[in-house]
């Protein structure tokens, strides 16, 4: 692989994780960062050894690609810029704020023969890859993320920035059209809705009840799935998978057994990012394209219209 060149545009948290990812990758050097408070961009550019800019498009004519994690308010004014001027791009979720701004970006990407990657890091968990391998059709689905309070993230609702997650892994797996969906939320410690209870009924059947917050004392991320093929349980935070399938009984009678389930352990964002990289090197659709990542930015805001109005009838 040739060297490819790459920029970070938001200096925060996310943001300096994505740079220590990207410097661990063999051929890929880290020639700018960006951010809106210049000390934190300098900050981090002596850290990386790069440039230090205050405006997103001083990257173009000098990185290839770029992971855009500012404010997701942001999102689609930088991302654009990039895809316009031959960027690749790596969009933290959710990838815009509204569906419009969702199709502009793959519009601009698919326009440039663009890669648009969208960053739903938990498609990379390595019970997640584990999973996917094994996994039949879901008919009931129940999923916990629960999260302590903290200011970063409130920018948006619960469902935006932390239950979307969830929402990306169960459309992913049930591969059906959306029948029916009930939702309740509140607002509690922000002005957005910080804890939220969502049930989806999906054509094939299948019903996935998802819990969401950011106001609990301690985290929880984890998410059942029950089908023909058995059980599984997986644990987001701790990478691990238990999963249950129908074996004969010593009568020929059926009975539930362990299944063996091989994790391969590995960094998940770490894991993202190198499958950016590879993707932009080999030219080739991401696992969550700007198409996926624009499935589950829709369901998500379908989830928030309930929460205003009720019941919402299948579209």
């Amino acid at each position: 692989m040739k060297e490819l060149k790459v920029g970070v545009v938001g200096i925060g948290h996310l943001g300096t994780y994505h740079l220590e990812k990207y410097n661990k990758i063999k051929n890929c050097t880290i020639g700018g960062v960006v951010d809106i408070d210049r000390a934190r961009a300098e900050n981090a550019a002596a850290r990386f050894g790069c440039e230090a800019f205050t405006d997103h498009r001083d990257l173009v004519g000098i990185v290839d690609a770029a992971s855009v994690t500012t404010p997701t308010v942001s999102h689609h004014a930088v991302a654009i810029d990039f895809l316009d001027a031959g960027v690749d791009v790596l969009v933290e979720k959710p990838m815009t704020l509204t569906l419009e701004e969702a199709d502009d970006l793959v519009a601009a990407a698919k326009r440039g023969g663009r890669v648009l990657q969208v960053g739903f890091v938990e498609r990379f968990n390595p019970a997640v890859m584990a999973l996917r391998e094994i996994m039949g059709p879901p008919l009931f689905i129940e999923a916990h993320r629960l999260h302590p309070f903290h200011s970063r993230g409130t920018d948006v609702d619960v469902v935006l920035d932390l239950m979307i997650h969830d929402l990306d892994l169960i459309l992913a797996s049930v591969k059906s059209p959306v029948e029916t969906i009930d939702a309740v939320g509140v607002s509690v410690l922000s002005d957005k809705v910080d804890i939220a209870n969502v049930r989806i009924a999906f054509e094939s059947g299948c019903v996935a009840n998802i819990t969401a917050s950011r106001i609990t004392g301690k985290k929880m991320q984890k998410i059942r799935f029950f089908g023909l093929d058995g059980y599984h349980s997986l644990d987001y935070a701790k990478r691990e998978l238990v999963s249950l399938e129908k074996v004969a009984g010593p009568n020929g009678e059926t009975d539930i057994g362990m299944r063996d389930v091989t994790l391969r352990q590995h960094d998940p964002l770490e894991e993202e990012i190198r499958h950016f990289v590879d993707s932009v090197a080999s030219r080739t659709v991401p696992l969550v394209s700007g198409e996926e990542g624009r499935k589950s930015l829709e369901l998500a805001l379908r989830v928030i219209q309930c929460m205003k109005r009720g019941r919402s009838p299948g579209e």
